[in-house]
């Protein structure tokens, strides 16, 4: 499947609150899918939020059917509690991809950031509103969990998009040659 034409499913790990966004791209035109956020119970042990976070990534993709899953990496946090419980998040739903045979991508908030909005440092308000600017979204949703995870999935496109044009030229011979529209005379 070529990188134009795919499915993905981005995901924004928590151990409270799990963003998820999926979009399809069809010859450079990204669509959103849905978007949402599954809201875990603190009431609830770590395990049964695993659990939940594996039924739930199950159904997402059995339903969607993503060619590839994008997933934020995780942080270096001063909490180890809370970083202990997020690499579980973000394992759980690994594990579901990988186990359905999906392609994992890890990108760092800075990443998404940086590739949605041009600046690592941006704000998570500043990279909703930059997705609104870029995807069709009908509904504002409740929590930016679910724009952030929209935007890993958009950050992985861009990224692997970047890669596979970088791949088909090796040289400003080659370049010019497949972009003589481009050349000013």
């Amino acid at each position: 499947m070529q990188v134009n034409d795919q499915i993905i499913l981005g995901i924004d790990p928590g151990s409270n609150i799990m963003g998820y966004g999926i979009i399809q791209v069809n010859n450079k035109h990204i669509e959103l899918i849905k978007m949402g956020v599954l809201k875990l119970s603190n009431k609830d042990s770590q395990l049964l939020r695993m659990k939940q976070i594996f039924d739930f990534t199950l159904e997402l993709i059995e339903t969607h059917l993503p060619d590839v899953m994008a997933i934020e990496a995780p942080f270096f946090g001063k909490n180890v509690q809370s970083m202990l419980k997020l690499g579980r998040s973000q394992g759980t739903a690994i594990a579901v991809a990988l186990h359905k045979n999906i392609p994992v991508f890890e990108y760092s908030p800075k990443k998404v950031k940086q590739s949605i909005t041009g600046k690592g440092s941006a704000s998570k308000e500043q990279m909703a509103a930059m997705l609104y600017r870029l995807i069709v979204i009908k509904d504002t949703p409740q929590y930016l969990d679910a724009t952030d995870a929209l935007g890993i999935a958009v950050c992985h496109y861009f990224q692997s998009n970047a890669l596979n044009s970088c791949s088909k030229y090796n040289g400003w011979g080659s370049f010019i040659a497949k972009n003589s529209d481009r050349i000013i005379k």
